[in-house]
């Protein structure tokens, strides 16, 4: 089973989090997870639920701060394993194009 999920954590301060998102990010590595960082939050693949859960729990310790703020949405498909990028793939298809445009 793949189970997706999209993990944003952040310190609540003025300025820039970038050090500290960057501390999240990095905790990701200890475990056998897959993941892709955007603009909005960090994408994770893992093979279950567990792995997964212990993964976002490092990342949001992993950031200092009087107070944390973490969102976590998870996609846990059962019926079938579905990788994050054939998720992508699937509305590339329905739109005829990458799903993706830069601004001009």
């Amino acid at each position: 089973m793949a189970v997706v999920a999209l993990l944003s954590v952040a310190p609540v301060r003025e300025g820039s989090m970038a050090s500290e998102v960057a501390k999240a990010v990095a905790a990701l590595d200890a475990f056998d997870v897959a993941y892709e960082t955007n603009p909005m939050g960090t994408v994770i693949e893992a093979d279950d639920v567990g792995t997964l859960f212990d993964a976002c729990e490092a990342a949001h310790r992993a950031v200092d701060g009087d107070r944390v703020s973490t969102f976590l949405k998870i996609d846990d498909k059962r019926t079938r394993e579905q990788r994050a990028r054939e998720k992508v793939e699937s509305v590339e298809r329905e739109l005829g194009r990458a799903a993706k445009k830069d601004r001009e």
